[in-house]
C-alpha cells in the first residue's frame, strides 16, 4: 500500500453498520451518506482550472450574476442548460472536479472533523474498485500537446504532473493479491476499505503510479465511534458530511470550505437547483 500507516483491509466488519444506512437513491444526501445523523453538510468542490478568479462557486457567481445554495447545481451556475458542459457564454474557464475534493481542503476539512471523534487513530476509508489506479492495464497516460480537451477532463493522471511519453500503460499501485480483497458491497458501488488515523489521509489520497503521482480522495471514510462520515461519489462535484450538529457547525464556518448546510432527503440531482433557472 501507499505507507505502512495505511492497510488494506481483508476484514469488513467495520463496515457492517453502513449499507443499512444508505437508501441507495442515486444523487441525494442518504444516497451517499448514511442516515440517522443529526446535520448533514455539503461541502462544494473547488473549481479547477479557473485563471481569473479565486476557486469558490461563490466567486464564479459573482461573474456570472448567480446565486450559490445548498442544491446549487454547477451547470446552472453558469447558465447552461445542459448538465454534461462545464462551460458557457458567461463562464470560459474551468469546472469543479467530479468525483474527488481537492486535497487541500479535504486536509482542512479532516482537521476539523478530528477534533470531533474520539478516535482519530482509527478510520476507515473506502475507494470504488473501478479506478484505473487500482486496476492493473486499466489507464493510460495521454499528454496534454497529444489529446488536451481529453487530457482536462481524466481524473488520471492529473495535469501538470510529471509525466512518460504519450500512451504508456502505467502499472497498478495494488498488487494481483491484493486486488482480490473483498469489498464492501453498496448500491450501485463495490469499494475496497483501508484502515489507517485520519491523520495519514495526504497518504491515503496520493498515489505512485509508474512515472507520476496523482490524487484521489476516498469515497467514504469515518472513524470507528462513527461520530461522523464522509462521502464524495464520483459523479457529483461535492462532498457530503453527516453528523452531529456541533461537527457540521464547526465544518460550515471553516474558512478553508465553501460548505452548506443539507437534509438527508435533499436530491443533488442536475434539476435540483430551482433558483438559477
Amino acid at each position: 500500500m501507499w505507507t505502512d500507516r495505511v492497510s488494506l483491509l481483508d476484514d469488513l466488519t467495520v463496515a457492517d453498520w453502513l449499507p443499512a444506512l444508505v437508501d441507495g437513491t442515486w444523487g441525494t444526501v442518504g444516497g451517499i451518506v448514511p442516515a440517522g445523523y443529526p446535520a448533514y453538510a455539503r461541502v462544494l468542490h473547488p473549481v479547477d482550472g479557473a485563471t481569473t478568479v479565486p476557486t469558490r462557486w461563490s466567486d464564479v457567481a459573482r461573474l456570472t450574476g448567480r446565486q450559490v445554495h445548498p442544491l446549487v447545481q454547477w451547470h446552472r451556475l453558469i447558465g447552461s442548460e445542459d448538465p454534461w458542459n462545464p462551460q458557457s457564454s458567461l463562464w470560459l474557464e474551468g469546472r469543479p472536479n467530479q468525483g474527488s475534493l481537492a486535497t487541500v481542503q479535504l486536509l482542512t476539512l479532516c482537521r476539523v472533523l478530528g477534533e470531533h471523534t474520539g478516535n482519530p487513530e482509527e478510520c476507515t476509508f473506502a475507494l470504488w474498485e473501478g479506478f484505473g489506479q487500482l486496476n492493473e492495464g486499466a489507464r493510460m497516460r495521454l499528454t496534454a500537446r497529444r489529446a488536451p480537451r481529453l487530457a482536462a477532463r481524466l481524473p488520471w493522471p492529473r495535469r501538470g504532473r510529471r509525466g512518460s511519453s504519450d500512451g504508456e500503460l502505467v502499472p497498478a499501485v495494488l498488487g494481483e493479491d491484493e486486488r482480490r480483497a473483498p469489498r464492501l458491497e453498496m448500491p450501485g458501488r463495490a469499494y475496497l476499505l483501508f484502515g489507517g488515523p485520519l491523520d495519514a489521509m495526504e497518504d491515503v489520497v496520493r498515489y505512485d503510479g509508474g512515472p507520476f503521482s496523482a490524487e484521489q480522495s476516498p469515497n467514504l471514510f469515518w472513524p470507528a465511534d462513527r461520530a461522523w462520515c464522509v462521502g464524495t461519489e464520483i459523479d457529483l462535484d461535492s462532498t457530503l458530511v453527516a453528523g452531529d450538529a456541533e461537527t457540521i457547525a464547526a465544518v460550515l464556518a471553516c474558512p478553508g470550505l465553501e460548505a452548506w448546510s443539507v437534509q438527508v432527503g435533499d436530491s443533488l440531482q442536475f434539476d435540483a437547483d430551482a433558483i438559477n433557472v
